[in-house]
């Protein structure tokens, strides 16, 4: 768990020439994909990174989530349509469009034709190389993660898998998605937007799912159904968002003193705090809190 999320900020701040990383025991290879959305521009980003340990080498395919000044991947998020597959169910329309979703017939052929002038969309693309990577090691699974936009390419990507009834990737996912074995968690901190919408009302047509982590600004973490204040919209928390918007501000320029040199924050981030106060919960989606909450959190180590 702990490496997916450090995953996700690898992809959130790695550029093109990033080659290699370190984390603890952990060495880290990564590839970059660069591939399509269903207009042909590439806008969709991912790595998969490569865990070697002694007993089991794990790919971890990582999603990256929308960039600031991206107007395209926003104009997808905020694509909030339904779009119905047969077998699959209704899901977010943006979301099936950024991993790749036909244009032509708008659905998801399981073979598609392919030149060399020109990339294979997202699914197909990671699909493919996927399979050549495990291919070389019999005994390599692999395990999906990702952060805002990125979180929800990570659910639909073997939920595609399965469409395609893909039996080898499938197998190879760590937890098994065929026999229904895998675990999904939704990491939720503290009063973060992002999670909480679109609202997840009575009415509404979207739901949120999957076991919650939920941390709050302390990095204290506990299992829960919900996250607190689940639809963010709520004038009986907009007292306690701005308190807390304040101490996280405070937290910015204290963290280094109690935990070293490595959780000094710069005057961006704490510009982004500043922000907070005015609009509680926006600066909680950077992925700076989410990395924290992996290293010093307190919930990790009782997952099963």
């Amino acid at each position: 768990m702990k490496l997916c999320t450090v995953s996700i900020y690898f992809s959130s701040n790695a550029d093109n020439g990033y080659e290699y990383g370190y984390l603890d025991s952990h060495s880290l290879h990564a590839s970059h994909v660069d591939s399509l959305d269903y207009q042909g521009k590439a806008t969709t980003e991912a790595f998969i990174l490569l865990d070697k340990s002694d007993n089991q080498d794990t790919y971890i395919l990582t999603f990256r989530g929308t960039e600031l000044f991206d107007g395209e991947q926003w104009a997808g998020d905020f694509d909030i349509s339904w779009l119905e597959l047969p077998g699959l169910g209704k899901t977010h329309a943006g979301f099936m469009e950024a991993l790749g979703l036909q244009r032509s017939n708008m659905g998801w052929p399981k073979q598609i034709e392919t030149n060399h002038s020109h990339t294979l969309e997202a699914y197909y693309f990671i699909r493919d190389l996927l399979k050549t990577h495990l291919k070389r090691n019999d005994k390599a699974k692999f395990l999906l993660t990702g952060h805002s936009l990125g979180g929800a390419l990570a659910i639909l990507f073997p939920a595609i898998l399965m469409l395609h009834e893909e039996s080898f990737l499938l197998e190879r996912l760590q937890g098994n998605l065929k026999d229904n074995g895998i675990k999904f968690y939704r990491i939720v901190y503290s009063y973060d937007i992002i999670p909480r919408f679109p609202p997840d009302l009575k009415d509404t047509v979207f739901k949120h799912f999957g076991t919650c982590l939920y941390f709050d600004r302390n990095y204290n973490g506990k299992k829960v159904q919900e996250e607190p204040n689940k639809n963010y919209f709520s004038l009986s928390t907009i007292i306690p968002m701005s308190v807390n918007a304040f101490w996280e501000l405070i937290r910015s320029f204290t963290m280094v003193y109690r935990y070293g040199s490595e959780y000094q924050e710069g005057w961006v981030l704490r510009a982004f705090r500043l922000v907070g106060l005015i609009f509680p919960g926006v600066p909680n989606h950077l992925p700076q809190d989410y990395v924290n909450l992996t290293r010093l959190g307190s919930v990790f180590s009782k997952i099963d």
